[in-house]
């Protein structure tokens, strides 16, 4: 079954990187702005990856606010909650800019979290 483009970039959002593996292009950058820059498939996945192991030592609830979808970007704004034995972990409120290919592949994404302090 082929994803939207939505359908991709929320999956992401929402830490089903799974879902999203097919669709990344060799060449894509991750860039987590202010912190960490991964290029390349490999380097992608393997994030993804760690960051899917960290989901499943907590309790998480993603959120999302909004979805703009235009030719080949789309953009993803919400939050995730991680809570661990009843106790808020952290809060982010996030915004996720995806750039697709003309292969239907995501060859950019640029992540915005900002913690709360609640």
């Amino acid at each position: 079954m082929k994803h939207s483009q939505k359908e991709i970039a929320e999956s992401f959002s929402n830490g089903n990187f799974e879902l999203t593996f097919p669709y990344l292009s060799e060449n894509i950058v991750w860039h987590v702005i202010g912190e960490n820059l991964f290029k390349g498939k490999s380097e992608v996945l393997a994030n993804c990856r760690q960051t899917s192991e960290y989901f499943k030592s907590v309790q998480t609830d993603f959120k999302t606010d909004d979805i703009i979808a235009t030719y080949n970007r789309v953009v993803i704004r919400g939050t995730g909650e991680f809570i661990r034995d009843g106790k808020r972990v952290n809060l982010i409120t996030a915004c996720d800019v995806y750039e697709f290919n003309d292969h239907h592949e995501v060859e950019k994404i640029s992540s915005y979290c900002i913690p709360e302090n609640k």
